[in-house]
């Protein structure tokens, strides 16, 4: 308790852990809130939920809790998980992909992941499993990150093709992106040019949180 009333003054590190794949992991009290970072970015709550939240937001909390399945790519420690369930009330299946175990190991312990009755954790790479699943989504939310990295593979034609036909008609897609030079605004710009208008309505959300810029995907029925 000390530390969380002190965290408004300060952040108090609680935890911290190298990881094999995420390199380090550490919880904080800040602000009365406990956050999941890796060494250079939020992972999970503070920052992070705020900014998904946002897109979420976007999309309208009234069409998510209608959905019912949801693909979350990236979940380190849950925060976009625990945003649909407490707060938008959604009771569908949600499927979580993880690369990093150890990651999954850490929302179990400190923000009760695994107490969430629809969420269903899958240890996975994000790209394979976006080729192997057979099922398809109302609502895929992509958070894909190494620290401040994020993998190629996320902005490659096949990769986008592969995620834009498993979505549902009518469906959505949220992209976390981060944006930190010049090129990487160009490369938003691209990916999103590669979304068929007639079949797709494409927007960007920028700059929330200085450096990250939303990217939502609406799939258009008949």
């Amino acid at each position: 308790m000390f530390k969380k009333l002190f965290s408004y003054l300060i952040p108090m590190n609680i935890f911290k852990q190298k990881s094999r794949i995420s390199q380090s992991l550490e919880i904080t009290w800040a602000n009365g809130e406990l956050v999941l970072d890796s060494k250079n970015t939020n992972y999970s709550y503070g920052s992070l939920q705020r900014i998904l939240r946002k897109g979420l937001q976007n999309i309208g909390f009234d069409k998510i809790v209608s959905m019912e399945h949801i693909l979350v790519l990236g979940v380190a420690g849950g925060s976009v998980i625990k945003t649909l369930v407490d707060e938008i009330r959604y009771q569908g299946k949600i499927t979580g992909v993880e690369i990093d175990p150890e990651i999954i190991t850490i929302a179990n312990d400190y923000f009760n992941l695994n107490a969430i009755p629809n969420l269903e954790i899958k240890i996975d790479d994000a790209f394979e499993f976006v080729f192997k699943t057979k099922d398809s989504y109302d609502l895929i939310i992509i958070d894909v990150f190494q620290d401040t990295v994020m993998p190629n593979f996320l902005f490659e034609s096949y990769f986008i093709d592969r995620v834009g036909f498993l979505m549902q008609k009518n469906g959505f897609m949220l992209f976390n992106t981060m944006i930190l030079n010049e090129s990487h605004n160009e490369r938003n710009q691209n990916y999103c040019s590669q979304f068929n208008t007639k079949h797709y309505l494409v927007k960007k959300i920028p700059r929330i949180e200085q450096h990250n810029e939303l990217i939502v995907v609406e799939k258009l029925g008949k």
